[in-house]
């Protein structure tokens, strides 16, 4: 077989996975998306599996959807990003399936906004539709800081910003979790805490702290199910306690990090995600 490893950067994780593949005995090629030249108009298929791990939301559906109609595995599928980076349609589907999620709203105008605001009140929680580790992610306290947000977006020019999610606020313990699911099993979880330096956010990009979560049976039944909605494949599941002792998932990430995770978890998340990988690709 012919394997390949797609990303933008080589990034930790990315550099973790390729020194897990080697010790493995096994080849992964390595391919900037930045070097990429796809002919559309005509069918090449040059590897049988590709792990996708580019950083451009953009990169990833476009060579994802043309390597798959090229005949190529790949990991995850164009469907799992399409789906799972956008939380306005992951919020949707997860509804659907019943898991339980913060309860969140979409909106097309700053009046609709306003009133979705008012059905959840204060604090709110707005984030755009899409992106990672929290960026352009505010609590909003109030009506003015709701309309301060509104009219940045406004502003920005770009359509998408201006399709607006907002979210319950759950009054979390300080943290939250982040369940790293590779095909039908959970392989590990952390707690991310935050600190005086990510405020309120637990993003350990950010600032927020990783320890071990111990997986019970609880949070593993719900990173499964989650993980389920958008196909197998590798999912970093994130979900919250609430005041009164429930989980609820509130993102399912389709290309996740895990460089703050396997020293708290002792799980070999790299070493996993590439015997998948390869397995998956045998199929």
């Amino acid at each position: 077989m012919r394997l390949a490893m797609l990303f933008t950067v080589l990034t930790p994780e990315n550099k973790m996975i390729f020194e897990s593949a080697t010790k493995r005995g096994i080849t992964l090629e390595r391919v900037f998306d930045s070097e990429l030249m796809m002919e559309l108009t005509a069918s090449k298929k040059e590897y049988d599996g590709v792990l996708q791990r580019s950083s451009s939301y953009a990169r990833t559906l476009y060579s994802s959807f043309y390597l798959e109609q090229m005949g190529t595995f790949v990991c995850n599928p164009y469907k799992a990003h399409k789906l799972c980076g956008d939380k306005f349609l992951a919020s949707v589907l997860l509804g659907k399936a019943g898991v339980p999620t913060p309860k969140t709203f979409g909106a097309f105008t700053p009046d609709a906004a306003k009133a979705a605001a008012k059905k959840l009140g204060f604090p709110v929680v707005m984030k755009p539709v899409f992106g990672s580790w929290a960026r352009l992610v505010h609590k909003l306290n109030d009506d003015e800081a709701l309309d301060a947000e509104l009219e940045s977006r406004e502003e920005m020019g770009h359509a998408f910003q201006k399709v607006y999610y907002l979210q319950e606020h759950i009054n979390k313990p300080g943290r939250d979790m982040r369940v790293f699911v590779i095909g039908d099993e959970c392989v590990g979880a952390i707690y991310r805490t935050s600190t005086e330096k990510s405020g309120w956010i637990t993003n350990t990009g950010r600032g927020g702290t990783a320890s071990n979560c111990p997986v019970t049976s609880e949070i593993r039944e719900l990173a499964l199910k989650a993980a389920n909605v958008f196909g197998e494949g590798i999912y970093g599941v994130d979900m919250m306690e609430t005041g009164d002792g429930r989980l609820v998932v509130h993102e399912v990430n389709h290309t996740t990090e895990f460089r703050n995770s396997v020293e708290p978890t002792g799980a070999d998340i790299p070493g996993k995600m590439v015997e998948y990988f390869v397995k998956r690709s045998k199929k």
